[in-house]
Order: C-alpha cells, then structure tokens, then sequence
C-alpha cells in the first residue's frame, strides 16, 4: 500500500488488525510500528520474522522515503531528520496515535531522532543493534576479534574511503560477521534496494546532530537491545545510548552470543522480551 506523506509517496505493509472481537467488544491493540536498517534496505528484514507479533500488536511495516518500494524523493531529503519527520507525518496522516516505535539499526537512528523531535508521540521506543556515532575504532576492534586483521583492514577501507572497490571487499568479509546465525536463504536478494544508497551515509548528519546528548529528552518507557557480538552496532555503543537515557524509562537486555539483530541470532529470547515490553 502506498500513503502520500509530505512530498513522496511511502510504501507500507499492515499485519493484524487494531479492532479485534472480544466478546461483546472491540478490543484495540497497541500499533507497532517497524523502521528498517540501512541506508538502502527495505522492511522485508523483518518479514517472516515479525509475523509471530501480530498476535498482540498491529503490526506495520514501512519503507523509508529512498528505501525499498518508497519513492526517492529529492536527495537533498536524505536526512535523519527528514525520515524523522516522515515517520511522524506518516502516523498522522494514517491517524495513528501513541505508536510504539521500533528501529533497527540505521533504523533506530531515525526512530532517536524522531523521538527526541516528537517527545509526545510515541508510547513506547525499541531501539534495536543502534548507535548514535560514527562507525569507528569500537567497530574495527569486533570486526578484528570476530573475522581477523582481514575483514579489520576491510571495514577501516570501507568506512573510511567508501567506493566500489572497498565496498566488494566489505560485502565479501564483513557482511558475513554481522549476524552469528546465517540469514535465511534469499535474506539479500528479496531486498528492494536504491542502487543510489549502496554508498550513502548518514555519518556526516550523526556528527552533526550530538544526538547522544539529546537522548535525555525521551519522555517514552524505552527498551535497548543489543547483541555482544555485534561488530557494527557495538554493543559499547548501546550502552553510551543507555546511560544517556532517562534511568526511570530505560531497560537494557543484552545478547552474548548474538551480532547485528537478536532477533535473528536469538528470535525466541528477543520475542518474547518485546511481546512482554508491549504488553506491560
């Protein structure tokens, strides 16, 4: 399904209705509401994974303007605040109050963003394998424990002089290591991906913004979820995201043996950690 939302039109998928029977009424639902990784990919990520919360939730899927089936817009819209302001303008053109808001990843760089502009919109804030900093050191030191000096040389190349050449070597040594649990098979090639965004990065905005010191502004119950092997978002990261947070809103459950998405490495564990946070 496709929504006009300020300038271009955003695709979206739903699973799960809001209104469901329940004896002699209709019983809503709380609204969980996905933002995908990247920049470049799509929602389908999380698709079939998701599917399983749909029991206690709606269940909504949504490209972000230049990713997947969304249009692309003007360039100069790339931006976290910009996806920010989607996501918000998204919810109120669909009259969608109080969402809980889960971004994984690039994702949840823009659900930060969001929730530091829009302090009272959100009910609830996942932030899933984020962080609010430049890929660095931190990143390099996984890479080299988890795939050696090689894929160490590959990501300092990729992150710091990105081009088509660093970008193959990444793709072939680093991909590999984010998740410790292989991806289902046509994980990659189900995406929708921008051929624009294979080399788009928002570190230069992340410098910019100091979002790391706005996330005191959260106002939401907010659960931070990271894995110990994670060597992109590194868990050291998440844990600067949660002691920045409000102590009083912030829960943080941390994955050893888990990389770049818990609900991947460790689906069971993370479901029904976010079905209890939903529900509570």
């Amino acid at each position: 399904m496709y929504l006009l939302v300020n300038d271009v039109k955003l695709f979206f998928d739903v699973e799960g209705a809001k209104l469901r029977p329940d004896g002699a009424v209709m019983r809503e639902v709380p609204t969980l509401l996905l933002l995908h990784g990247g920049p470049g990919f799509d929602h389908s990520g999380f698709k079939p994974a998701f599917t399983e919360m749909a029991a206690c939730a709606q269940v909504i899927y949504l490209d972000l303007r230049g990713h997947g089936r969304s249009d692309s817009g003007p360039t100069n819209k790339w931006s976290l605040e910009q996806w920010a302001q989607d996501v918000r303008s998204f919810c109120d053109a669909l009259s969608i109050d109080s969402p809980i808001v889960l971004g994984h990843s690039f994702g949840g760089i823009v659900a930060m963003v969001y929730a530091t502009r829009f302090v009272d919109h959100p009910s609830k804030l996942v932030l899933s394998s984020t962080s609010t900093q430049p890929i660095g050191e931190r990143s390099f030191e996984v890479f080299d424990r988890l795939g050696g000096p090689a894929a160490r040389a590959a990501a300092t190349a990729f992150w710091q002089s990105p081009n088509d050449s660093s970008a193959a070597a990444y793709q072939e040594l680093c991909i590999p290591l984010y998740t410790r649990t292989p991806p289902p098979v046509g994980y990659y090639e189900r995406a929708k991906r921008n051929p624009a965004m294979r080399l788009f990065f928002v570190e230069p905005e992340l410098e910019q913004l100091h979002l790391l010191q706005q996330l005191h502004r959260i106002k939401c119950p907010t659960l931070v979820v990271g894995g110990e092997d994670d060597p992109i978002t590194p868990i050291a990261d998440m844990e600067d995201i949660v002691s920045a947070l409000p102590p009083n809103l912030v829960r943080f459950e941390r994955f050893a043996g888990a990389g770049h998405g818990v609900y991947q490495d460790r689906p069971e564990a993370f479901f029904n950690l976010l079905r209890d946070f939903i529900l509570t």
